[in-house]
């Protein structure tokens, strides 16, 4: 039995009284700079709204958006589906494009690199990679996983995933099993020891405590960093808004004495260090859904909580159903004619105003390590991506479930160097507005994590387009 929701929290301090958010944004609107978020699959847009997103990295591309001064600008690498190594040449990539691009449009920057609340993705090659890129070696690494909407909290420094009324350590969840990212540990200094392959002792991890977020105030925390070594890792508790609210604005005057950070991160922090209140929720429009076509729904992710969703979704009988088989993607070379079956089966149904959901088949095909699994990965999405890049009809609007499954949808298949995040369909499900340069031009695009929301909620989702 693991520990009530209720029962750990009314052991906590009281969160900090003061309102500080205001301040926040009063403070990151003084200092002229733009947070660009580096995000390793697209569900880190998750929390915010009017934000643009690249998917592409080209200099004068990056230029051209800083150059309009957003407060967030987010650019998606999708470097968890991609080998470490890859990961990381990836990593030094963009660092060094971004040094040009602040060169260039005179912006400063705030650099975070967004990954999982679950904690899974390369950490710490990644960030540092990032960190050798950009000259700042020397920066503190700040580890915040903590993820409020999705119920993702650290309590004395134990990283949990809410299910149901319980807290569940993420050690003991599917996620901690993940072949390419898996790990033993939920105490946040172990897990990063772990990843380190000791090179960080635990007892060298620097931690925030809830204690320190509540008691001390902005003030507290800022004193805590400034007993940190250069290229130290700090993790911060957090288990509210509030937490995060009061970790902003003691990083914030921790920066005024010349400390860089350089982040990892969930969703929810990216809004709160802007000083913008996290979270917008999207109603669609009624003039723009109604299309005689149907809508198009694509399940990649591999998640318990995706496959109940999913099942949830088939009963209902709403949706047209077509399964990947993935055993035989694996033992086919040539994928054309399936390929075509179900391109033409997709077509018929669409065009005749039908939805149609495409999943892959839910029995878990792996390799023999973390390298041959990715690229199982990599087969069955560049199968889905030939698939609706091939497609003629265009839906009236598309879900996509899982990160990667996200990610290469809207980079392959329907070419968009750019989109507009316009909320939250449903709580940590972010809808975009697809560039008017892509395969669908402003389509509506679903972007559906695949460790978010309860078994109904992949249906629900679709409903709230229905008119």
């Amino acid at each position: 039995m693991y520990t009530a929701v209720d029962e750990i929290m009314k052991g906590l301090p009281e969160e900090y009284s003061g309102i500080l958010l205001p301040a926040i944004r009063q403070e990151f609107i003084k200092s002229g700079k733009t947070i660009v978020v580096l995000d390793d699959d697209p569900t880190g847009t998750q929390t915010c709204y009017d934000v643009v997103v690249l998917t592409a990295w080209r200099v004068p591309l990056i230029v051209a958006e800083l150059q309009k001064k957003p407060s967030i600008l987010f650019i998606l690498t999708n470097s968890r589906s991609l080998p470490e190594k890859a990961a990381v040449h990836l990593a030094m990539e963009i660092g060094m494009n971004l040094l040009k691009a602040v060169k260039e449009s005179g912006r400063d920057i705030v650099v975070i690199s967004r990954s999982d609340s679950t904690l899974r993705g390369h950490f710490p090659a990644e960030v540092d990679a990032l960190a050798n890129a950009l000259d700042m070696t020397d920066a503190f690494r700040v580890l915040i996983p903590a993820f409020i909407e999705g119920g993702r909290f650290t309590i004395n420094d134990i990283h949990y995933i809410r299910e149901e009324n319980q807290l569940i350590p993420v050690a003991d969840t599917p996620f901690a099993k993940d072949l390419a990212f898996g790990y033993s540990h939920s105490n946040l200094k172990e897990w990063v020891n772990e990843k380190t392959r000791g090179r960080v002792p635990s007892n060298e991890v620097v931690s925030i405590s809830l204690d320190e977020l509540r008691l001390g105030g902005p003030e507290a925390v800022s004193e805590r960093l400034s007993q940190c070594l250069p290229g130290q890792v700090c993790i911060a508790n957090a288990c509210s808004l509030r937490d995060l609210e009061v970790l902003v604005m003691g990083l914030m005057l921790a920066e005024k004495s010349r400390i860089k950070f350089l982040y990892r991160t969930s969703a929810t922090f990216i809004s709160i260090r802007a000083g913008i209140s996290p979270g917008k929720f999207f109603t669609p429009e009624s003039e723009n859904m109604k299309r005689a076509n149907g809508s198009l729904v694509v399940v990649g992710s591999y998640v318990p909580k995706t496959t109940r969703q999913l099942i949830y979704l088939l009963k209902l009988g709403s949706h047209k159903a077509i399964e990947i088989n993935v055993s035989d993607l694996l033992h086919v070379k040539d994928h054309s004619d399936y390929r075509d079956r179900v391109i033409l089966e997709t077509e018929q149904w669409i065009t005749s105003g039908n939805d149609v959901v495409i999943y892959t088949s839910r029995d878990l095909q792996v390799g023999i390590d973390a390298e041959s699994s990715l690229e199982i990965n990599g087969v069955v999405s560049a199968f889905l991506v030939s698939v609706i890049n091939r497609l003629k009809a265009r839906p009236a609007f598309i879900v996509a479930k899982g990160g990667i499954t996200s990610s290469d949808i809207v980079t392959k298949a329907l070419k968009a160097e750019k989109a507009l995040i316009l909320g939250q369909i449903i709580p940590g499900v972010p809808v975009w507005r697809i560039d008017s340069e892509s395969k669908f031009p402003d389509i509506l695009f679903v972007v559906f994590p695949g460790n978010v929301g309860d078994d109904l909620a992949l249906a629900e989702v679709c409903n709230r387009f229905k008119f």
